[in-house]
């Protein structure tokens, strides 16, 4: 497996294999301890420091955070909502987007739509009440439209897994 960039444009360096298998094992366990994870890539724990704090100062590893269920945590309501704007409205729509409560992800796209916001909601009666008096009424918000989840799951085999993890 070729190596790639950490960031296109910017001068980071190349990731090599092992910078991968510590991006996998972290991805998968990110509570896991700098001994825990030596052992589990077989180098040395001072290595294994150096490389965790490096991808860190270099941006590679952005944090460590829980990753929670939604439906456990009162949010029942899943939803993908599509949204069209105003031409060059990007920063004024995507700050007021990031307050929005339950609007846990948005991107940017090039297509058919502007933006897509990934929200997660206690049921549908806040979901309505979200998309069409909340984000609909965003300066800059052309219009919207939402697809329900019904299921939804992760990905196995990340982009930085060691190659022969792969099937």
């Amino acid at each position: 497996m070729p190596d790639f960039p950490a960031g296109a444009g910017r001068t980071a360096r190349l990731l090599d294999a092992v910078d991968r298998q510590i991006l996998d094992a972290l991805v998968r366990d990110g509570r896991a301890s700098i001994r825990t994870l030596a052992e589990r890539i077989h180098i040395s724990r001072t290595n294994a420091y150096a490389r965790v704090e490096r991808l860190l100062r270099e941006g590679v590893i952005t944090g460590f955070r829980a990753e929670v269920a939604p439906e456990r945590a009162g949010l029942g309501t899943s939803a993908y909502v599509s949204i069209t704007i105003e031409q060059n409205t990007w920063r004024e729509v995507s700050a007021r987007l990031a307050r929005v409560r339950y609007v846990q992800h948005a991107a940017l796209l090039g297509g058919d739509h502007d933006v897509l916001a990934l929200v997660r909601a206690p049921d549908n009666a806040a979901l309505r009440d979200l998309v069409l008096n909340r984000v609909q009424a965003i300066p800059g918000v052309l219009s919207t439209r939402t697809w329900l989840v019904f299921e939804e799951f992760d990905g196995v085999d990340t982009p930085w897994a060691a190659s022969d993890q792969r099937t």
